[in-house]
């Protein structure tokens, strides 16, 4: 818009007040943290020394693990990061299906192997994938999917074999894996408040 000056000069007006825009804070701490908890428990649960905690991470499963990755990825996708939408969807997905099979699912004991054991399968190949894609990210994410890729081929062959020891490997590398993605988590949310590295990610170039 402009005015006129009394001699018929137009004079451009003041712009009017634009409202700052809200940045979209980052979900991917919420999102590991919610991974590394349920990840934890459950994996303590699998090597066997708090085996009572597996029902801890069945509820933790569809809320904290699940629902809650759910959203983060949500907002990934909002944020425009497509490798942090892919994998807190997918893994959000993976905990709610695994409070589902384990709640509402009845298993006959002769199918119980091939059920848990193509389940976990189809998630270590989703996670060897994803960890490729870490090494143009930074190397505390290659922990976390090296390690949790690790874990869900453990995993699979003690479903498969029906072998507690691979459990309980699978159990401990889940334990390192849930205690990378909280370093993870803990750095980036310290990033955020601090505003400066804290705890470093180490990104590639």
């Amino acid at each position: 818009m402009s005015t006129t000056t009394t001699e018929g000069q137009p004079v451009a007006s003041s712009p009017a007040p634009v409202a700052p825009a809200i940045g979209i804070a980052d979900p991917a701490p919420l999102g590991l943290a919610g991974f590394a908890m349920t990840t934890l428990i459950l994996s303590l649960a699998n090597t066997k020394t708090w085996p009572a905690g597996a029902l801890s991470a069945i509820s933790l499963a569809l809320a904290y693990g699940g629902g809650v990755q759910l959203l983060a990825g949500m907002w990934e996708f909002k944020r425009g990061n497509t490798f942090g939408a892919t994998a807190f969807s997918s893994y959000g997905a993976f905990w709610i299906s695994f409070w589902y099979l384990n709640t509402h699912t009845t298993i006959a004991p002769a199918d119980a192997a091939v059920v848990v054991g193509t389940f976990l399968m189809g998630w270590a190949i989703f996670t060897a994938y994803m960890f490729v894609a870490t090494f143009r990210l930074n190397l505390a994410l290659v922990a976390v999917f090296g390690l949790l890729t690790l874990t869900f081929v453990a995993l699979t062959i003690g479903a498969f074999q029906t072998s507690t020891g691979w459990t309980k490997l699978g159990g401990w590398l889940g334990v390192a894996t849930a205690a990378a993605a909280w370093y993870t988590s803990f750095a980036i949310v310290l990033e955020s408040t601090f505003k400066r590295i804290v705890l470093p990610l180490y990104p590639f170039a």
